[in-house]
């Protein structure tokens, strides 16, 4: 398992504190057609570039935090999951937008849990993922906040100690406009 480095920012380490926005991958930047690895199975949620491009101006780091229980059940391999992750930050970058990083759980307790051990912490509804993250870059946790389409998104957000908003689908920009805009009125 290895960090993600699709930045074309600072090195986390000669960052300053930045407010944070987690997104989950499958249902909220692309619609969950289940087990997902390969660029032929994205289709984008509307709107996801246009969100991660409005997060990126607005000074948020964007960072995503996916489970892939895939690799346990041995649907695909974590270099298909890398792959398709360059891949994708790579479509987002033509569309000027960003993601600074990216984490994803290969662990699932019915599947080589053995194996994937040292990741159990990750496997959402567990925080790992986004305190793994949090280590990694600096990251001003008071005006963070998470974005994923199930309950155990929004419990790993409580878990790391920011807030979780449940995606529902529509429009991801028109969602994380919503959300910045409530922020904004508090």
């Amino acid at each position: 398992m290895q960090d993600h480095p699709h930045s074309d920012v600072l090195s986390p380490t000669e960052s300053v504190p930045a407010p944070a926005a987690f997104l989950d991958r499958d249902g909220v930047l692309n619609k969950d057609i289940g087990y997902a690895h390969r660029a032929d199975q994205i289709d984008w949620v509307e709107g996801a570039a246009e969100a991660v491009r409005r997060l990126n101006a607005t000074g948020f780091r964007v960072f995503v935090v996916t489970n892939q229980s895939g690799i346990a059940r041995g649907l695909y391999s974590s270099e298909a999951v890398d792959s398709l992750h360059w891949w994708m930050a790579e479509i987002l970058r033509r569309r000027g937008a960003r993601i600074d990083d990216w984490r994803y759980c290969p662990y699932h307790p019915d599947h080589q849990a053995e194996r994937f051990a040292d990741k159990a912490s990750w496997r959402k509804p567990a925080p790992g993922m986004l305190l793994d993250l949090m280590r990694h870059w600096p990251v001003d946790r008071d005006r963070s906040f998470l974005i994923g389409d199930r309950s155990s998104d929004i419990e790993a957000a409580q878990a790391a100690g920011i807030a979780g908003h449940l995606f529902a689908g529509g429009n991801l920009e028109a969602f994380v406009a919503a959300i910045l805009d409530d922020r904004e009125a508090d």
